[in-house]
């Protein structure tokens, strides 16, 4: 009789833990049972690494939700350099040439690779000592990536002549922002991304363009993936009056609001956006829009509603969850929505990377802004 009651006992205290561990067994059981069959019949090797991302990234893709990602632990390294806009190397992008070549085509200016003396146009024919004859470019970016303060044999061909370089990698910082004087003193801001200092490199643009005579912006966002909030709101605190800027409610319910101060720039400004322009680059868009500081001049945006934050796994995996959703300054969620410009103009694939006076929707919002 005293077993019974101290198990009753027992069940009254750790019954919700207990409910959750049979839910996830029964949740998990049929992985369980596959993982299992697959270990004891299946007649070929097995990459148990394999396995684990697939069913992690087969769960993810199961929410039904675009913006939830999953990291392979060999991937997180470079995630988190792109959202960090740097990463250790030696400062050349590369390309694979239907010959099989392998030509530089940017050093970048400072960098180990031009201070060791390689030039844009030499081709990669071996690195340390080893051929890189038909591999591809993934495969030889790993080789010469590597440890920060290490060295690494890069030999090119220049001409008819191979030569043999020492590079030491060190960590290099990808620009954000590029900044352009057009005609008739109008400033075009490129914005690439809105992650690590993008604030600041925005905003020194903007400075640096008005110093020079700038009068009028254009800011560019097409192609622009977002990136982190903080960055957006330092960007719009410095163009925007006082005011909401953005506010995030998350799946707790809890809700947060950024707010500007009453500096601002009183500039003539427009703001390009395309298809490709996500998150934080499209609610720049409707931020600037709504606030009356801006004409919006383009292609609808993609219409993102919700914030990612990104979940480290016991194995170096990781998982980019959707845990909330953020509103425009007046209230309005892009979700399924986007922004759609004041001036719409579209791009053909043919007219991708024309210069700026060539561009329909840079003359477009140079219209716009004169008239």
């Amino acid at each position: 009789m005293s077993y019974v009651l101290v198990a009753l006992l027992s069940v009254t205290l750790t019954v919700a833990v207990m409910l959750g561990i049979f839910m996830s067994n029964r949740q998990s059981s049929k992985l369980m049972a596959l993982e299992q069959l697959i270990r004891e019949r299946f007649i070929g090797d097995v990459d148990q690494t394999a396995i684990e991302d697939a069913a992690a990234s087969a769960m993810v893709n199961a929410l039904g939700d675009r913006w939830s990602y999953y990291i392979p632990a060999d991937e997180y390294a470079a995630y988190m350099e792109q959202m960090n806009n740097a990463y250790v190397g030696v400062g050349v992008t590369i390309t694979l040439e239907e010959s099989g070549d392998i030509r530089v085509i940017e050093v970048v200016a400072g960098g180990p690779a031009e201070e060791a003396g390689i030039q844009v146009e030499d081709l990669i024919v071996k690195v340390e000592g080893q051929s890189v004859s038909g591999m591809n470019l993934n495969d030889i970016g790993k080789q010469i990536q590597g440890e920060e303060n290490t060295t690494v044999s890069i030999t090119v061909l220049r001409g008819s002549e191979e030569k043999t370089m020492e590079v030491t990698r060190r960590a290099i910082r990808t620009p954000v922002v590029e900044a352009q004087l057009l005609e008739e003193n109008i400033g075009l801001i490129t914005i690439f991304n809105f992650n690590s200092n993008c604030a600041v490199e925005t905003i020194t643009a903007i400075q640096e363009l008005m110093a020079r005579g700038a009068q009028k912006l254009i800011f560019d966002v097409r192609n622009n993936p977002g990136g982190y909030a903080q960055e957006l709101v330092k960007v719009l605190d410095y163009l925007l009056p006082e005011g909401k800027l953005f506010t995030t409610v998350d799946y707790t319910g809890a809700e947060h609001t950024d707010m500007s101060d009453a500096s601002c720039l009183e500039l003539p400004m427009a703001v390009l956006v395309n298809g490709n322009s996500y998150s934080a680059a499209e609610f720049f868009a409707a931020a600037m829009a709504e606030y009356d500081a801006a004409v919006v001049v383009g292609e609808k945006t993609s219409g993102k509603g919700y914030f990612q934050s990104t979940f480290r796994l016991p194995d170096g995996s990781a998982v980019g969850l959707s845990i909330g959703k953020y509103y425009t300054p007046k209230g309005q969620s892009l979700a399924d929505v986007g922004v759609t410009p004041d001036v719409q103009v579209s791009l053909e694939n043919s007219q991708a990377g024309l210069e700026p006076m060539e561009d329909p929707q840079v003359l477009a919002a140079i219209e716009a802004l004169n008239s």
